[in-house]
């Protein structure tokens, strides 16, 4: 297929118009006309998951490589290392990031990861029923993500309903309509904010609830007769527990 054809296809599956108005979602490199030879899935791009791809294929990420302003094409740097190997190997790159957000990413992550059922939405925030204590409802959380710690803010005992917004949303804080909110990425005076205005909060991390992306759209490209691989990119943070 030509890259044109599935832009096409994707943007059916996520409309690109939809996206945030500070996002950059879309073709970040190719030719519209180049024929793709395969199709790769990942979170992001890096030269790791560049390297095990075939020339003259397409990657297809979640978080576009490119959002502030290039000023050279040096090699150094990120992403500028990055963007000359893929041009070298005719490799496309497209990234599905807040539009894909909107339409799949957060629901996939909360029914079938989480298994909890979606009541009620409010653009990126998901919300739905909980009714267990909040220790409970953390360590169901940190299991089925499979986190071995997670940090919380714990201003209810009892959790009736919760909202969720994968990736990176506390900014999304004084929008929240139910005792608890779980998302990644959360600071420390974002978590002061929550606790003061009686929030809870779960910190499912940035990584660790988006890297999802990849099997979510396979599965959606599959039914559209496209086989995506998974080239999946690393989590960048390594956990070292400290011995007691």
């Amino acid at each position: 297929m030509l890259l044109k054809e599935i832009v096409d296809l994707l943007d059916d599956l996520a409309p690109f118009e939809f996206q945030a108005e500070w996002d950059n979602s879309g073709v970040c490199v190719g030719d519209l006309n180049a024929q793709i030879k395969n199709v790769y899935l990942s979170l992001d791009a890096d030269l790791e998951v560049l390297e095990q791809m075939e020339p003259n294929s397409l990657l297809v990420v979640h978080h576009p490589p490119i959002f502030k302003g290039l000023k050279n094409l040096i090699d150094e740097g990120y992403p500028n290392a990055l963007l000359i190997e893929a041009i070298k190997k005719d490799i496309s790159i497209v990234a599905m990031h807040t539009n894909y957000d909107l339409s799949h990413l957060n629901s996939f992550v909360l029914t079938e990861v989480l298994g909890y059922e979606e009541i009620d939405r409010d653009e990126y925030i998901l919300y739905f029923d909980v009714n267990m204590s909040f220790d409970d409802f953390a360590r169901d959380i940190a299991k089925k993500l499979e986190l071995d710690s997670i940090s919380c803010v714990k201003s209810h005992d009892f959790i009736k309903t919760a909202a969720l917004t994968t990736g990176s949303g506390s900014d999304l804080i004084p929008q929240i309509k139910s005792e608890c909110f779980l998302t990644g990425d959360i600071k420390y005076h974002a978590a002061k904010e929550a606790f003061e205005c009686g929030l809870s909060l779960i910190d499912i991390r940035h990584y660790e609830s988006e890297r999802y992306f990849a099997p979510s759209l396979q599965r959606l490209l599959q039914n559209k007769g496209i086989n995506g691989i998974i080239a999946n990119s690393k989590n960048p943070f390594t956990t070292i527990i400290r011995k007691i």
